[in-house]
């Protein structure tokens, strides 16, 4: 018997399915990055995406097509880690604008939905690149718009969408030939395809196991983040109560409306985070008296998934003890400017604070942070205008997502790819001048400074005609990967050497937890007796995986 309609308890279904699926092939498609750098990896970060739309989506009560799509777009938008995480949030979000419109889903409203998901992940990147993730989205929904009228069969129709999919995968060497020359097709690519599996499975009857409960996704989205909490005493605790809730708006919610709301909540408590959406605000507060904040937000609709802790019962909760500590002083006069920096190590966020920077969110390479972890750090900084650093180019897009959801500030996002690029952009920020005149110097200062980084291979690989094998020191400049040897210090120094003109005038060592300042200052010398005009700087940058982040100015 044909299946003509989808209603919300099978999607449900399947995209937890689709979830789970993905997650069980996540070290696979990790595989498949062609960089053999140790980092994040798309298949983490698609994972850790989609696992945060996972537990919205568990915790709506209400069954209808409308909540289950906006649980599943509010939760990956702000769960969205890496550029793979950003788009794949960007396609669930364009295909739930179209399926909450209603009750069932049939084949030409399927089709609809895939088509909007494509033009909202399109629009996300400023410049888009075939032979990606984007690609493979792309060849599902031009398949769905041929299949309206064709078949009634939604099995039908939603296996061949998947089998265009898979064309559309593995051509995807064809259109980029670094993949080619790796033997992989793309990871991005991959990991949709798998989630698309994973629902398709679930619509054919399968047994598909949607069990999250022991998913890998808390220690890698939580672990590390915010410095241990068991030995804070309770009497640290100014305001008890951590307070959680989904408002289901009944009335337009304006900016004036965030604005007043925000401010009432700050008036009764601290560690506030409030998202504003579309047609929900999700709402995180620590207050002495819950039933204050609840009572305020009745005003404006509904409330659902509401959880309110007793954080001096509760407090090992790390992540909410650190959020307490590091709130800024309510009666500290509001800033015009403020700065978010993401970075990792001791010596380089020191770095970063010593420039003025307000807020560090740790993590990078290792472990991209979630477009709701650069909101979170954006509210604690008491300023009318926030400069985001990324520092790293697989941030940038979460960066950008999290500019798009805060209201209540002026973000800027300086498109910094690198450590290094940071610190260039913070240096050239002028407090007297406009926040317009400083991004454009801010962005300005990033073609003055050449980065570098050395670290080893994770996977044999090659990479634009050079052979790596696991565990060979590579040095990555701005142009790619430059440098592959056995020791740390000549590959170091052959990288240093492609970066280094005769402009250049400065170069700025920053050397990793696993070096000693003795490594970085034989490697400054053997530098100097070869560029005798240049002058060297040693820092201890304490960032771990990398042994040396250098910059060239």
């Amino acid at each position: 018997m044909a299946l003509l309609t989808v209603d919300a308890a099978l999607l449900r279904k399947m995209f937890l399915a689709g979830a789970k699926n993905l997650e069980s092939k996540k070290e696979i498609i990790n595989e498949l990055n062609v960089f053999p750098v140790p980092d994040g990896d798309t298949g983490t970060n698609m994972t850790l995406t989609i696992l945060s739309a996972v537990r919205e989506v568990n915790q709506v009560q209400d069954k209808s097509m409308k909540a289950l799509s906006k649980a599943m777009s509010s939760g990956s938008l702000k769960g969205a880690r890496g550029n793979s995480g950003v788009i794949l949030s960007q396609l669930l979000r364009g295909f739930s604008k179209v399926v909450g419109n209603y009750d069932e889903i049939t084949i030409p409203v399927a089709a609809e939905s895939f088509a909007k998901a494509v033009d909202t992940a399109y629009n996300a990147v400023m410049k888009p690149k075939e032979g990606t993730i984007l690609t493979v989205a792309r060849a599902g929904a031009e398949r769905a718009a041929e299949l309206v009228g064709v078949s009634p069969d939604f099995e039908d129709f939603l296996t061949q969408i998947v089998q265009r999919m898979q064309e559309a995968l593995d051509y995807t060497p064809e259109l980029l030939p670094v993949l080619k020359e790796a033997g992989v097709v793309d990871s991005g690519g991959q990991g949709l395809l798998e989630a698309m599996r994973g629902a398709l499975d679930c619509m054919l009857g399968k047994e598909v196991d949607t069990d999250f409960e022991t998913s890998a996704e808390t220690k890698e989205s939580r672990g590390g983040r915010g410095a241990a909490s068991n030995d804070i005493s309770t009497a640290d605790i100014k305001f008890g109560y951590c307070t959680e809730f989904i408002i289901l708006l009944e009335r337009a919610f304006t900016m004036a409306d965030e604005a007043a709301f925000k401010a009432y909540l700050s008036s009764i408590g601290d560690s506030l985070v409030c998202v504003a959406d579309e047609d929900v605000v999700k709402v995180h507060v620590h207050t002495n008296d819950p039933g204050l904040a609840i009572q305020k937000a009745l005003t404006f609709g509904q409330l659902t998934s509401m959880k309110i802790d007793n954080m001096r019962e509760e407090h090992n909760e790390r992540v909410i003890m650190s959020e307490t500590k590091e709130e800024p002083a309510k009666d500290e006069p509001r800033k015009t400017y403020g700065f978010v920096a993401v970075s990792v190590g001791e010596g380089m966020n020191a770095i970063f604070k010593e420039l003025g920077v307000d807020h560090i969110i740790e993590g990078g390479q290792t472990m991209n942070p979630s477009t709701e972890d650069i909101i979170t750090a954006v509210n604690k900084v008491n300023a009318d205008n926030v400069f985001v650093l990324p520092n790293n180019k697989n941030i940038i897009l979460a960066a950008e997502q999290a500019k798009s959801l805060v209201k209540d500030k002026n973000i800027i996002v300086i498109p910094t790819k690198t450590v290094p690029q940071g610190i260039s952009a913070v240096i050239a920020f002028n407090p007297e001048a406009a926040a317009d005149e400083n991004a454009e110097a801010m962005k300005e200062a990033l073609g003055y400074v050449k980065s570098g980084q050395v670290t080893y291979a994770v996977r044999d690989t090659s990479f634009e005609g050079r052979e790596i094998h696991e565990s060979d020191i590579m040095g990555i400049s701005d142009k790619g990967i430059v440098a592959v040897g056995p020791s740390v210090s000549d590959t170091a120094l052959e990288m240093i050497e492609t970066m280094v003109d005769e402009d250049s005038g400065l170069l700025s060592i920053y050397y990793g937890s696993d070096m000693k300042e003795e490594d970085a200052q034989e490697l400054a010398d053997r530098f100097s007796e070869k560029f005798p005009l240049i002058d060297v700087e040693i820092h201890y940058g304490g960032q771990p995986i990398y042994y040396y982040v250098v910059s060239v100015e």
